[in-house]
């Protein structure tokens, strides 16, 4: 993690040169302006999904409405979709924009050199965990969206130890994991940034920056007013929620524009698949390896052998298991409930699943510190019920690690 108070990263003089250089060449993503969007689009291929038919409605204009069958997310999100406030719906052109331009990065043959140089202004932890330069490029590219759309008052972000405060007026805290699975990236293994969205607390608007900066930061995930992912994969896809169900949009490279695929996404009430680190088995407590155990013996309250799929990436575990059901976790304390947990379980529950710490809902917690880290478990209802009721799950003591 970064210092708010650190030295940006282009503004080091070893990498400023190459950090221009990347920026400049993933301008070349063709993101075109929606006033000039093409009306006629190709079909989405690759992604397993079909574009959902734009929703019904009449032009105010005394012109006949041009309908090609597709509907945008700033269009969901607007008067003919959900019809959330304006200022949510800028916010969230913002960060559709900053997600682009990372899909761009992450994609880029010119990234490599970030990627493999050791993280700066890293706060102290395991070397695993410290940023590496595109976490921070990554995280610069989401501030300055957050900076230029006017409705953000902080930011609160895996990469910086303490929130940066960006507006006194801004009705929202957005609290952000950038680029999550970043160690990933030169295997093209999928990677994704995490978001969540809350009001901002206006009692606390007469204490001190620092402050109300953090209590801003710290609310429970119970209180958040959207939340979404991005995952960077051969598809780059936009999985939100604003409470009332959960929707995912597909990025159509040849428009720039997030692509409704899916009004309400459901997960199923249970799976046959769970995600986790396996070569941990002998450090987990007796409650879980039970768990696991049966499950993949066909042995628990679903009489099929389980399978399990671990990409060791958090996005695209957790995505996998919104589509085909199952568990995906991690019980060590290692996963932060402020930008991961308490976003993705927002994501999850409004899905019709659970999130848990293994004992506990996780919206129900109050985080108590920025990068406050806990066990993690999320997926359909029925298996997290099943899971839960072992209850010895939780990996307290973590060998091999630093925390």
């Amino acid at each position: 993690m970064q210092s708010a108070s650190t030295t940006t990263l282009y503004q080091l003089p070893s990498l400023r040169g190459k950090f221009q250089t990347l920026l400049s060449r993933t301008r070349l993503f063709p993101l075109r302006n929606s006033f000039c969007r093409p009306r006629t689009r190709p079909s989405i291929s690759g992604s397993g999904m079909r574009p959902v038919i734009a929703l019904s409605g009449s032009s105010s204009s005394s012109l006949p409405a041009v309908d090609d069958g597709f509907v945008t997310l700033i269009e969901y999100l607007g008067k003919r979709g959900i019809n959330v406030e304006d200022d949510l719906v800028v916010l969230l052109d913002h960060i559709q924009y900053a997600c682009k331009r990372i899909a761009a990065l992450v994609a880029s043959p010119f990234n490599s050199s970030l990627g493999k140089q050791k993280g700066i202004g890293a706060a102290a932890g395991s070397d695993r965990d410290a940023p590496k330069p595109l976490d921070i490029v990554s995280n610069e590219i989401i501030l300055s969206s957050l900076q230029k759309s006017g409705k953000v008052a902080l930011m609160a972000s895996e990469e910086n130890d303490a929130p940066i405060w960006i507006s006194d007026d801004g009705p929202y805290v957005v609290v952000t994991d950038p680029l999550d699975g970043s160690r990933n990236i030169d295997a093209s293994i999928p990677t994704g940034t995490i978001f969540g969205i809350y009001k901002r607390l206006e009692e606390l608007d007469d204490l001190p920056t620092e402050e109300k900066a953090m209590l801003n930061s710290l609310q429970s995930g119970s209180r958040l007013v959207a939340a979404g992912y991005v995952l960077y994969s051969s598809a780059t896809i936009l999985c939100t929620t604003f409470g009332s169900g959960t929707q995912t949009f597909t990025l159509d490279h040849s428009t720039g524009d997030f692509i409704l695929t899916n009004r309400s996404l459901e997960i199923p009430r249970r799976g046959q698949i769970y995600s986790v680190n396996d070569a941990r088995y002998f450090d987990w407590p007796e409650g879980l390896r039970r768990y696991i155990d049966t499950i993949r013996q066909g042995k628990g309250k679903y009489p099929k052998k389980y399978s399990a799929r671990y990409i060791c990436s958090l996005v695209a575990d957790l995505h996998r298991t919104l589509m085909y059901g199952g568990v995906a976790m991690n019980p060590r304390d290692h996963l932060r409930l402020v930008y991961e947990a308490n976003p993705l379980s927002f994501i999850v529950e409004q899905a019709g699943g659970r999130g848990s710490d293994g004992k506990n809902r996780i919206l129900s917690l109050q985080p108590v510190k920025l990068h406050q880290r806990l066990p993690l478990f999320l997926g359909s209802l029925e298996d997290m019920e099943e899971l839960e009721s072992y209850e010895d799950v939780q990996q307290r003591v973590n060998p091999g690690y630093e925390v």
